[in-house]
C-alpha cells in the first residue's frame, strides 16, 4: 500500500494525476460496458467473466479518487 501511495504522491506533485485518474475510470467504464455486453448478449445467463468485469470496472471507476484522497491526507 505504501508503494501505490508513493507514487499517487509522485503523480500528485507532477500535475498528471487528473489524467491518470480519467484514464484508470475510463478503463473501469470499458471493462464494465464489455461485462454487461457479455451478460446481456449471450445465452448462459449470468456468467463468471462478465461478473468480473463488472465488478473490476466498478472498482476502477470508484479507487483513483480514494486513492488520491488518501494521498492528500496522507
Amino acid at each position: 500500500m505504501d508503494e501505490a501511495l508513493e507514487v499517487v504522491d509522485l503523480l500528485a506533485d507532477s500535475g498528471l494525476e487528473g489524467v491518470v485518474t480519467w484514464l484508470v475510470r475510463l478503463v473501469g467504464l470499458l471493462a464494465v460496458l464489455a461485462g454487461v455486453g457479455l451478460w446481456l448478449f449471450t445465452d448462459a445467463g449470468l456468467l463468471v467473466v462478465p461478473a468480473l468485469l463488472m465488478v473490476g470496472g466498478l472498482v476502477l471507476l470508484v479507487v483513483p479518487g480514494l486513492l488520491l484522497a488518501l494521498a492528500e491526507v496522507a
